[in-house]
């Protein structure tokens, strides 16, 4: 047995691992990606034998859990809060259809958001597709978790939702670890077993299904009554007040009470769906007032059957929107223990610690793009070719930071640069107007959801450059591996490699470029062609596929070729290369005379040299033949 300090995230996998999961999908996207490495870690330290996979896209990595839930195994698919919408077409049907081995959605959310387009609650999702829910507060719950998720849905062979938020992902806390491989003989008995009524089910058979999953719930309601994930703390210290809380959030107000030196009682709710309602009726009218406190929305709040002495989302008393920090907590109940005559300690006076920040002479540095990324080359190759009247849409991932160097204008949800390009085409065509459209998505991300959106432009006769910045990896989530990698998720050879040049053809385009980023003429003569292939007769949608692989993944091309350059004693400080290029290795001299480079983190790339375009970075062989 050994102590380890370890992630959320990594507790979550370890718990998969311990409990028999032997089949686990993912998507990356924060704050969930560490879920499926960890489970890639301890499946060999531990000696399990688990297939893990990083899945095109959330609905993929879905599907092929649940079939393996289907033949009896337990199973596990982990992704971000906006995840679940991709993957919720199918949550909703396995709702009905059901398990036969355990298995368990994993799908973390962003209070915040920190990293996400949304603040979505994935217990409203689960609400609705009538998916039971737990809601762990710490690492070492969530752990624990895993074990009673899988035992509930094996039970009553229903998918049962486990959901992180942020602060939990990527917490850390010391977790006791067995490190002796143990056996494993619940692969004995696996093997799909027909049963159409069920797995093929048709509208008939679903809607027998549909009152099935309502008699699974009120069952599962009935044991939630008297889970010990369900608990009260503080009995006893008030008659008045009581505070109802679930995840971190739970935390958060026992944190709170304890800065503020005051105590209520508190009913932790560790299965928010479906609710325990006995138990929070009774709890509710021991006061009278409850105060709710869960995040990032309100779940718990409205399943209540009375909310008549309740104070939260729903009346203003908590934020309707951004994450329950203790600061935020602390704040909230100090003004209600003050209404309730509860006396408790004045809240932290931060005015001096905040007057030492403001007049601390740091500058204000926005998100940037890493210093010899070939997402800068082709943005800067993009503007300059089509310059301020072009209509950039793009996507998420890295390059949205693309949006610095003004070549991006929107960014939607995964893929929507391609429809949204189709869209911007049409809506043009109607209006009269003839705009260059170039767009611009990540390798990842097109695998994810960019091939059904151009199949359908290309079809629909659409005219625009597509872009598809292809660094070989999903490097804005940890380097994760794509349909389009040489390695799987746990680092064996892929069976073989997706050719994202054919797919593109396979869609239908005509016009296809392979360019080197770091080649600014050759791109922006591919970039010219393919526009002029979107406005010839016979033309169409082009795609150029601008091809380098992240610096971080992969470094051994520019160690290959290294270029150091320099700043000659002509730079007159003009900027432009700062906001044009904006590589962080370039910076302005305190006095605004000049730029030079910051040795301490420019990677000899040399892309900058086209990024002055009055000659004044040069490489250093340059200068000294000069």
């Amino acid at each position: 047995m050994t102590i380890e300090v370890i992630l959320g995230n990594e507790a979550i996998a370890l718990g998969l691992v311990e409990a028999g999961c032997h089949v686990a999908a993912a998507y990356p996207g924060t704050p969930s990606s560490e879920i499926l490495s960890g489970v890639v870690k301890f499946k060999k330290r531990l000696g399990r034998t688990i297939h893990t996979e990083w899945s095109t896209n959330e609905k993929v990595a879905f599907e092929v859990a649940l079939a393996a839930s289907w033949t009896g195994l337990r199973a596990a698919v982990a992704m971000k809060q906006v995840g679940l919408n991709v993957a919720s077409d199918p949550l909703f049907s396995a709702a009905y259809q059901g398990t036969r081995g355990g298995f368990i959605v994993i799908p973390a959310d962003d209070p915040g958001p920190h990293s996400s387009q949304t603040e979505q609650d994935s217990r409203l999702v689960a609400l609705s597709a009538k998916v039971p829910v737990f809601d762990p507060s710490s690492p070492e719950e969530a752990r624990s978790m895993v074990v009673d998720a899988y035992a509930l849905s094996e039970k009553y062979g229903i998918p049962v939702m486990l959901r992180p938020t942020t602060r939990l992902c990527h917490a850390l806390q010391s977790i006791t670890l067995n490190d002796r491989p143990s056996s494993d003989d619940s692969m004995v008995d696996a093997g799909f077993r027909k049963d159409p009524s069920r797995w093929a089910a048709t509208p008939k058979f679903r809607y027998e299904l549909h009152r099935e999953l309502n008699e699974k719930l009120h069952q599962i309601e009935q044991e939630f009554e008297i889970s010990p994930r369900n608990s009260v703390h503080n009995e006893g210290t008030s008659n008045r007040l009581g505070i109802i809380a679930s995840g971190v959030a739970f935390n958060n107000a026992l944190q709170a009470m304890l800065e503020l030196g005051a105590e209520v009682p508190v009913l932790k709710i560790g299965t928010p769906f479906p609710l325990p309602r006995k138990l929070v009726d009774e709890f509710r009218n021991q006061f009278e007032t409850i105060v709710m406190i869960e995040e990032p929305d309100a779940c718990i709040e409205l399943q209540l059957s009375d909310r008549g002495n309740v104070r939260g989302r729903m009346d203003g008393t908590i934020p309707n929107a951004g994450e329950l920090t203790p600061e935020i907590v602390s704040s909230v109940l100090a003004e209600i223990f003050a209404q309730a005559d509860i006396d408790v300690n004045p809240l932290p006076d931060n005015l001096d610690l905040e007057a030492a920040v403001e007049a601390t002479p740091l500058p204000i540095r926005r998100p940037r793009l890493c210093p010899g990324c070939g997402h800068r080359s082709a943005f800067f190759a993009i503007r300059k070719e089509f310059g301020a009247k072009a209509i950039y849409p793009s996507d998420i991932g890295c390059y949205t930071l693309g949006l610095n160097l003004r070549a991006v204008d929107t960014v939607f949800v995964m893929g929507a640069a391609v429809s949204f390009a189709d869209g911007l085409y049409k809506a043009g065509q109607l209006s009269g107007e003839d705009t260059p459209i170039i767009a611009t998505i990540g390798d990842s991300t097109f695998l994810h959801s960019g091939i059904a959106p151009l199949i359908n432009a290309v079809h629909s006769g659409s005219r625009f450059v597509l872009v598809i910045l292809d660094n070989h990896t999903t490097a804005m989530t940890g380097f994760q591996p794509t349909a389009a990698s040489d390695l799987l998720a746990d680092g064996e050879a892929a069976s073989r490699r997706t050719s994202i040049t054919d797919l593109v053809k396979a869609c239908g385009v005509t016009s296809v470029a392979v360019s080197d980023p770091y080649e600014h003429e050759t791109l922006r003569t591919d970039l010219r062609a393919a526009f002029d292939h979107t406005q010839s007769p016979d033309g169409g949608i082009a795609v150029v596929i601008s091809r380098r692989p992240c610096l971080l993944y992969d470094p051994s091309p520019l160690y290959e070729v290294p270029v150091p350059v320099e700043v000659t004693e002509e730079c007159d400080g003009c900027r432009f290369c700062l906001e044009a290029f904006e590589c962080p290795a370039l910076y302005l001299t305190t006095d605004g005379s000049r730029v030079e480079i910051d040795a301490k983190i420019c990677v000899d790339c040399g892309q900058c040299i086209d990024a002055c375009h009055k000659g004044f970075i040069v490489a250093e062989s340059a200068s000294e033949e000069g």
